[in-house]
């Protein structure tokens, strides 16, 4: 069995809310995360699930660090990140890296995609052979090298996409947090995306959290799933076991929104069972 890779113990997250900010008062924090327990095994890949504001997102920029808990760990290979500052982070954000959900936004528009790429090695300080592993990046993701000149509004949107892919392959990772980075693509620019992960994963042997409001994608690509609702985990297990015979009514509304025609909806009354639960 593989060795855990990242691992969040009773983690707490609360941001300021800003529809209540107040002039010259500090808004006031809401909770986000409310002590979720949350592991990820060298090379697997994991779903993370809910709706809008279910805390998933906030999830995951709190494993790799981009937010900083106000409660509870955050273990990476065994070491404890949650409070370790810019300095001692920079060597590990190589090791753990993230494709985000809009490649426009993500991607600066006055830099080549050679330089946008290349970006991660220059922050770490390479100097050899950044050209050649920029190259080697974007044709693992599916991109000949004449794209390399090319700038973000001269490709498609799965093309951009495919960019963000290889920024974030190209330091050699072992984690990749994916942030609903195929929502905005059509279906078959979808299928590509995926079957482009999957490769990734069994040549480079990463680990991947894919967190999306879409159960059917993380079926044809995770092998666990962790359902998310106001901040809490309230399932999880292996995809097949959750998608056969899913527990919490929550789980099973999110099933029910997706037509699956091999599932059997005739089990579903969300409403009814969430007031047995809460009776």
């Amino acid at each position: 069995m593989s060795h855990e890779l990242i691992r969040a113990e009773a983690l707490r997250v609360a941001l300021p809310d800003t529809t209540r900010k107040r002039p010259f008062r500090r808004a006031p924090l809401i909770s986000i995360l409310h002590g979720v327990d949350f592991h990820i095994r060298a090379g697997e890949a994991v779903g993370i699930v809910g709706e809008s504001g279910s805390g998933k997102t906030t999830l995951g920029r709190a494993l790799l660090r981009l937010l900083e808990p106000t409660g509870g760990r955050v273990l990476f290979e065994g070491q404890d990140i949650t409070h370790a500052n810019e300095a001692a982070l920079r060597p590990l954000r190589a090791r753990m890296t993230m494709i985000f959900q809009n490649p426009l936004s993500a991607l600066n528009p006055r830099r080549t995609i050679a330089a946008s790429v290349a970006a991660p090695l220059v922050a770490r300080g390479e100097a050899g052979n950044v050209r050649q592993k920029v190259l080697r990046a974007l044709d693992r993701s599916g991109l000949p090298a004449r794209f390399a000149g090319r700038y973000p509004h001269q490709l498609s949107g799965g093309q951009r996409q495919r960019v963000g892919i290889a920024r974030a392959i190209v330091t050699e990772p072992a984690f990749i947090l994916a942030d609903e980075i195929v929502s905005g693509l059509d279906v078959s620019t979808q299928a590509q995306i995926l079957d482009l992960l999957r490769e990734l994963r069994r040549d480079m042997g990463l680990a991947l959290a894919f967190i999306t409001h879409d159960l059917s994608v993380v079926r044809v690509l995770c092998e666990r799933v962790v359902v998310m609702h106001q901040g809490r985990i309230v399932e999880e297990g292996p995809c097949a076991d959750l998608f056969a015979t899913p527990r919490a009514a929550y789980t099973r509304r999110l099933l029910a929104a997706i037509p699956l025609p091999e599932l059997d909806e005739g089990w579903l009354d969300a409403e009814a069972e969430d007031a047995a639960e809460q009776g």
